[in-house]
């Protein structure tokens, strides 16, 4: 099996912490390595043929954090086109250097993820039924609590007893909560948290029948033999999701039910779950920060000035040389949107 690291976010969500320039995937925000380090490690057990698909702008950062990938190991976006032309591409570079069955597992650079053995295991089977049935396998999460913030994939009857892999009766937008509460309570819907699994051979069969336009996108990669063309052709690309261009579209998907925790980190409220807090619900993270009546809440100080947060619950604080942000945890999904406004004033 092959890995392919999608490492080309823009970090707006965790501003100003992450920012366009250095996304939350080069960050130490769970550990004492970034995100980016930890699912390579995870990368690493499942195969020694990794690449990494990363944009421009933070490439040479990439580079310093792996620095036991060669060159070769490094896709370069010349600008960000989004998931489904990370793929394209990535599945151009992999037709050139590899046989095209061998199965390929799609990952994103900057999720949480503790069981490693239950990682390994769950790609292992997704790559051997992949390969068996010719077939794009997705890895969905069994949710655990009604999550208006993430897709949803509809199972539709096992495919295979043994492997416990199903096929796909189609997807679901991020819902309102009754019906995320019902999704839940239905046992027949998983989170589509991005992992896909297909060899170049199935992903080119799904996208000729599916998405025409994203196997014109891959012919076309494959007549670029200098580098200056491959990024004109590039850019040229609709800036669009794999989910979209792809898998909703396709009718012959297979998932499988993750064998291990998963955690997007896509708030501050996400982050903070998955940080160690004290007796009073508070993480904090940095120097000369003083907490009064504080409770159930995230502060970070990346400067050297004094921050005091007194009489407060359920929020995160955040005081970086990029800009300060205070915002109340259950609206942390907003941070995204308030960043990019600064962009554009900026």
């Amino acid at each position: 099996m092959i890995v392919v690291i999608i490492a080309g976010g823009s970090g707006t969500r965790l501003w100003p912490i992450s920012t366009p320039d250095y996304p939350k995937h080069l960050l130490s925000l769970t550990g004492t390595k970034s995100l980016l380090s930890y699912t390579y490690d995870r990368a690493k057990t499942i195969s020694r043929n990794v690449y990494v698909v990363t944009d421009a702008s933070h490439a040479e950062h990439v580079k310093e954090q792996l620095t036991e990938l060669s060159s070769e190991a490094f896709i370069i976006e010349p600008g960000r086109r989004g998931t489904a032309s990370c793929i394209v591409a990535a599945l151009d570079r992999i037709s050139r250097k590899h046989d095209a069955d061998e199965p390929i597992a799609f990952m994103a650079a900057d999720h949480y993820i503790r069981d490693t053995v239950g990682f390994t295991h769950s790609f292992k089977i997704a790559g051997e039924a992949s390969a068996k049935a010719g077939r794009i396998v997705l890895v969905g999460v069994e949710p655990d609590h009604p999550s208006t913030g993430f897709g949803y994939i509809k199972k539709d009857g096992l495919f295979d007893e043994k492997s416990f892999i199903f096929n796909v009766e189609g997807f679901k937008e991020k819902p309102d909560y009754d019906t995320a509460c019902n999704y839940l309570a239905s046992g027949k819907y998983l989170w589509n948290c991005g992992y896909f699994v297909g060899s170049v051979a199935t992903f080119i069969k799904s996208m000729k029948a599916a998405a025409p336009d994203l196997n014109k996108n891959f012919e076309t990669l494959q007549n670029t033999t200098k580098q200056k063309d491959f990024d004109k052709e590039y850019l040229s690309f609709e800036n669009i999701a794999i989910d979209y261009a792809l898998i909703e579209k396709a009718k012959d998907l297979l998932v499988l039910p993750a064998s291990f925790d998963w955690m997007d980190l896509g708030s501050y409220n996400d982050l903070h779950k998955a940080v160690k807090s004290d007796r009073k619900g508070n993480h904090i993270t940095g120097g000369n920060i003083e907490l009064e009546y504080v409770e159930n809440s995230y502060v970070r100080n990346d400067e050297g000035r004094p921050l005091a947060v007194i009489g407060l619950d359920n929020v995160a604080v955040i005081n970086t040389p990029n800009g300060i942000l205070v915002t109340r945890k259950d609206l942390a999904q907003k941070v995204g949107d308030v960043s990019k406004r600064f962009k554009k004033e900026g």
